[in-house]
């Protein structure tokens, strides 16, 4: 666990890349990726590092969220 939080920067970045790269694809319809890079295996393997990405932040979700640990610290 302690190894992940040293890529939760890294991670960081590239959640906030892939989040800019949707929401100019819903703004405008346009793919960012696949205009800069083509289509094709690279940004299929862009798409699993973002999405990767995400996933290494589901533990911190439920940490701040307090989902696992038993009942919630102001008795809610």
């Amino acid at each position: 666990m302690e190894m992940l939080k040293k890529f939760e920067p890294l991670a960081l970045l590239v959640m906030i890349a892939g989040a800019l790269t949707w929401g100019i694809f819903g703004l405008t319809g346009t793919n960012v990726l696949a205009e800069i890079f083509g289509t094709g295996t690279l940004v299929d393997v862009i798409y699993v590092v973002v999405g990767v990405a995400g996933l290494m932040f589901v533990p911190r979700l439920l940490e701040e969220l307090h989902i696992g640990h038993g009942p919630h610290p102001r008795g809610v």
